[in-house]
């Protein structure tokens, strides 16, 4: 049987340690979360700011309504109409109301339509752009339901560059310019209802 023996040092010596030995520097340890690029950075600037414009979110003036409060009326569900109405409560001197007959001017939606249309072809005739095309009809009312700003409308293109490899990407793509025309579309019809004159 063999028997470890411990090892003894003579003369009361202590045994070797490693303290002599360059100790690694804890401050210089790999961290589990490195900084990220500065591309990626600004990659991911690019793609929140894009979402958010999609989403109809921008940073925009003040505007000055000729009115002190207004009710926007549409047939049905309205994304258009929902941002306006975000835009109304936080961008404008006017109080958005519940009820038509409480708000001094009524705002209704007539109709919404979006589509698009072929502007160029391959030379292989497969599709390679679209016109993608937004628009809005309304008409601002008083309380007896009179015009004060008759029938109008706005009209938005965009153009879609299209590929059959990329029908994915493509549809969302064309959904990010829909919802940017509509937001485009929300601030053009606050310019207009700022520029319009009440009759006295």
């Amino acid at each position: 049987m063999v028997v470890a023996r411990r090892h003894r040092c003579r003369g009361g010596a202590r045994p070797p340690t490693t303290d002599h030995l360059p100790q690694a520097n804890p401050m210089k340890r790999r961290s589990r979360f490195p900084i990220p690029c500065p591309t990626l950075l600004v990659v991911a600037m690019f793609l929140l700011v894009t979402t958010l414009s999609g989403c109809g979110f921008r940073l925009r003036g003040h505007a000055d309504l000729p009115f002190e409060s207004i009710y926007v009326d549409t047939p049905g569900y309205s994304v258009f109409a929902n941002q306006l109405r975000r835009a109304i409560r936080a961008g404008t001197n006017a109080k958005l109301t519940d009820q038509p007959q409480e708000a001094q001017v009524v705002l209704r939606i007539v109709s919404e339509a979006q589509d698009k249309v072929i502007l160029s072809l391959s030379s292989a005739g497969r599709v390679s752009e679209f016109d993608l095309r937004y628009r809005v009809n309304y008409r601002l009312l008083n309380h007896a339901s009179v015009d004060i700003v008759p029938p109008a409308e706005i009209v938005l293109h965009r153009d879609l560059t299209y590929s059959d490899f990329e029908i994915l990407a493509k549809a969302s793509e064309e959904q990010l310019l829909y919802n940017d025309m509509k937001a485009d579309a929300v601030q053009q019809l606050l310019r207009r209802l700022s520029a319009i004159k009440l009759p006295s």
